[in-house]
């Protein structure tokens, strides 16, 4: 009787055992009090410069104070990724002129920058310097080497962030980006065309540049040389703090013309926090095709403001219309928060949680009214730019 309890007991703990396994595993959130997405990761200590501190003048030592501040923290990265296999690779007819390796996937690498931004080993770069890689490997600008691992990536900011397992890692501190202005100096550090860490020095030749594509990106343009590698890498201010990550230039020889972007770094440090808490940016979504209000606008539709986004369409089924917004409305705060032009909208209606409901202060005509409004989540949203 005894054997026989033992061995009933045995089984159940065998069983037991194995389906904690199996949950922690694939389904650790089922757990209770067990954290989702990547909370478990160690929360990066960021190094933020005082808005006060005013830059050292450059003087006869040029650049020298700052690039020897950032530069140690900036990094090489190598993706390494595989093409995608041609839409002919198994035509026989393809296969006979071209042979049977051609048209099959093969290792491309890609070379890039990244800046480490925090002592537990976090980088910032530019997603598409990462994005489909099956392995990364970073460089050091002190000789070491390492594989890195993808944290999170967001689209919509072409921002990534990976994360390297060292000890005693250089970091560079975060600038004020609200203190930026036309004019101030700025070093771009990367490593363009893999010739190995080059630092140049430009201007910051204007400050919130739209790209199309996306409402998030409000990139610092500045003439300091941006080449191909140098994606990912740092934008600094004279003290060598840290203001953007260099993304995009425009360019019709594939170099530098003197016009490169750089990801404002307030915006890449709510995407890599957002990253290291949740796992993934989380933006809210009400479905609208907004418009900026002139004051010709307002005259013309006699409206009694003048500041306010005219809500141009309304997607059918999604929050704003079962919300009750329709066309012709203009918004003219969302929350607490006042809108006066569609980038404001954006921001706002981006800001608030998905599934969370948020009150719109609107103008219909001569009328005022409130409307509740649930957020939808962006990511999911079939049409995700309105």
């Amino acid at each position: 009787m005894w054997r026989r309890t033992w061995l009933v007991f045995s089984q159940a703990v065998t069983v037991a055992v194995a389906m904690l396994f199996v949950v922690l595993t694939l389904k650790p959130e089922w757990l209770p009090g067990a954290k989702t997405g990547s909370t478990l990761l160690p929360t990066p200590t960021l190094v933020q410069v005082a808005p006060a501190t005013a830059p050292p003048a450059s003087g006869a030592s040029g650049f020298a104070l700052a690039a020897r501040r950032a530069a140690p923290a900036v990094v090489s990265v190598t993706a390494t990724k595989m093409t995608k296999k041609g839409p002919h690779a198994d035509d026989p007819r393809f296969k006979f002129f071209f042979g049977d390796g051609a048209g099959t996937p093969q290792q491309q690498v890609g070379l890039g920058s990244g800046v480490i931004v925090a002592p537990e080993g976090y980088l910032l770069t530019n997603q598409h310097v990462v994005e489909d890689a099956t392995e990364i490997e970073v460089q050091l600008a002190d000789g070491r080497s390492t594989r890195a691992r993808i944290v999170g990536s967001d689209a919509e900011t072409d921002i990534a962030v990976l994360k390297i397992e060292l000890d005693k890692l250089p970091v560079v501190a975060l600038g004020d980006v609200r203190a930026l202005q036309v004019g101030d100096s700025v070093l771009a550090i990367g490593n363009p065309f893999n010739v190995g860490q080059t630092v140049t020095a430009g201007i910051v030749s204007a400050l919130d540049r739209k790209q199309t594509g996306t409402p998030f990106q409000n990139f610092i343009q500045t003439d300091a040389a941006i080449n191909p590698g140098n994606s990912g890498g740092a934008l600094v201010d004279a003290s060598g703090a840290l203001v953007g990550i260099n993304t995009a230039i425009f360019s019709r020889s594939g170099g530098s013309m003197g016009i490169g972007f750089a990801v404002p770094v307030d915006t890449a440090r709510e995407v890599m926090e957002a990253i290291v808490r949740g796992g993934k940016v989380s933006r809210g979504w009400i479905g609208v095709e907004p418009r900026d209000l002139s004051a010709e606008l307002a005259e013309s539709l006699n409206l009694p403001v003048k500041d306010g986004v005219l809500i141009a369409g309304v997607l059918q089924d999604g929050p704003a219309a079962k919300g009750g917004v329709m066309p012709g409305d203009v918004v003219v705060k969302v929350g607490d928060k006042a809108v006066r032009n569609t980038s404001e909208l954006f921001a706002a209606v981006a800001a608030l949680p998905p599934g969370q409901a948020t009150r719109l202060a609107l103008q219909r005509g001569a009328q005022a009214l409130t409307l509740d409004v649930q957020v939808g989540d962006r990511s999911k949203a079939s049409q995700p730019r309105r």
